[in-house]
């Protein structure tokens, strides 16, 4: 069985107002998609949100799985919290200075996940969603936008 796999990435500054439209699209990718494996991190209210949405997916989709970004060497092999079912840490990110662990990890994952969905803000989400969308041209990643 061929496992596929989600990850998210959106503004810091979501609000609750997309709660619906993010469990919705979860539902899809569960669903439609055969997705089981998701990825999100924990930097901002998008990610809560996203945590939040997947927890109560994982009631009714038993088989789902979600893990923590973990960018920063120190996080990689700590217990996952509460609601994870583990961290995953992209592999070469050692090798990045701090200051863009962060970028680093979401471009790993972008290059490595089926899909993405994503509400995005300015900066940085703003262009791993354009990345993403320029792997999207070519077949490689699925971006669903909220």
């Amino acid at each position: 069985m061929n496992s596929k796999t989600c990850f998210f990435i959106g503004s810091r500054h979501a609000t609750n107002r997309i709660q619906s439209q993010l469990a919705e699209a979860v539902d899809k990718h569960i669903i439609e998609y055969g997705v089981t494996t998701f990825t999100v991190g924990h930097y901002g209210s998008f990610d809560s949100l996203v945590i939040g949405v997947l927890n109560e997916a994982k009631k009714q989709y038993s088989h789902i799985k979600l893990y923590l970004l973990a960018p920063y060497a120190l996080n990689q092999n700590r217990e996952a919290p509460e609601g994870f079912d583990g961290t995953f840490y992209p592999e070469g990110l050692e090798k990045v200075p701090m200051r863009y662990a962060i970028v680093q990890a979401n471009r790993y994952m972008v290059q490595n996940s089926d899909y993405l969905i994503s509400y995005p803000g300015v900066g940085n989400s703003r262009k791993i969603v354009e990345y993403a969308q320029g792997r999207e041209k070519k077949g490689l990643i699925k971006v669903t936008l909220l």
